[in-house]
């Protein structure tokens, strides 16, 4: 029970309250995601956060008085979200080893390759971008990007060691979401690598593509928590580009960092697309691969694969989870 209970993490809050403070007395409150709507992405390019601050980037100045109006600070960039999205499309070669985002911040198209990108594919990687006029950068990260799965402890499925993400449910029926690169492996989950105390079965998952996966509690003896460590789940929602994060595992434990990118689509080099990926600067290694990713009450994400360690550092992405909770209809609690 101890290890399972270690297991259910929460989420958390996601901007803070002061990124959406109005920066005159008379500006109504108004999210950065509903600026990005209304104005379109002809006219906007992306939001983040710094200190503290709701950032939104447009392409020209009347934009910018209405996001200013609306209580957020707007960031005149160059190239449109449509524009960029249409340069992330020509560059994605679905070349394994590869992740493709935009970078809100430097108003730019990034292609990170891993070590197991070579020298002649890296170079059509790097002519392409220089082709882009500045619209796109590449960049290098150290080891392979691999969905993070090993044998070990936590959630047991087959082989395999996982992590549980978020316990969800639909009216009285309980769920957890963990990563569907792990789903896919077995149909029974355990809370032991013995596979003595079964937790539940599968009901759906789906990778590549995506990476999300269901299981439904049939062992009625195991107590099922909204909360970890007196902290309840409040919510799920959507990362911001620059919001402080915390990602939970059963390798490395709990760990932070910042989200870097949004959208992301991500080429394993061992095989698999996926994409709609947040990307951050947590690290995570094989067996944290389901864990909850998440800031202060709100649920952000699941973990799904990433490079380098927590000795080292890396990068790591994780599937959205307000996707996961629409597909199958349940809630976090």
């Amino acid at each position: 029970m101890r290890t399972l209970k270690n297991a259910l993490v929460i989420a958390a809050t996601a901007i803070t309250a002061a990124a959406l403070v109005p920066t005159t007395a008379t500006a109504a409150a108004v999210s950065p995601t509903d600026l990005l709507t209304s104005l379109g992405p002809d006219r906007t390019a992306g939001v983040h956060v710094d200190a503290g601050r709701a950032i939104v980037n447009v392409t020209d100045p009347a934009a910018a008085t209405t996001v200013r109006t609306a209580g957020a600070t707007p960031r005149l960039v160059t190239r449109s979200a449509r524009q960029l999205e249409d340069v992330k499309a020509a560059l994605d070669t679905a070349t394994p080893g590869t992740a493709l985002a935009v970078d809100p911040i430097t108003n730019q198209v990034v292609v990170t390759a891993d070590s197991s990108v070579g020298t002649s594919a890296l170079a059509k990687l790097r002519k392409s971008v220089a082709d882009t006029g500045g619209a796109a950068r590449v960049e290098r990260a150290a080891g392979t990007f691999a969905p993070l799965t090993t044998g070990g402890d936590a959630i047991y499925g087959g082989q395999y060691r996982c992590s549980l993400g978020f316990n969800v449910r639909s009216g009285s029926t309980y769920y957890f979401l963990t990563a569907g690169h792990c789903t896919d492996s077995a149909t029974e989950w355990f809370a032991d690598s013995g596979h003595n105390t079964k937790l539940g079965d599968r009901t759906g998952s789906s990778f590549p593509g995506n990476d999300y996966g269901i299981v439904r509690y049939t062992n009625t003896s195991v107590t099922i928590s909204g909360s970890v460590g007196g902290q309840d789940i409040t919510s799920a929602g959507d990362a911001v580009v620059g919001e402080s994060v915390t990602r939970r595992g059963s390798t490395t434990g709990t760990r932070s960092g910042t989200v870097t990118a949004l959208d992301v689509t991500v080429h394993y080099s061992g095989g698999g697309t996926v994409r709609g990926m947040i990307q951050t600067t947590v690290c995570a290694e094989p067996g944290d691969s389901g864990g909850p990713l998440y800031d202060g009450g709100k649920a952000l994400g699941l973990t799904s694969g990433g490079s380098g360690d927590c000795r080292r550092g890396g990068t790591t992405f994780y599937q959205p989870v307000t996707e996961a909770l629409g597909k199958y209809g349940v809630s976090v609690f």
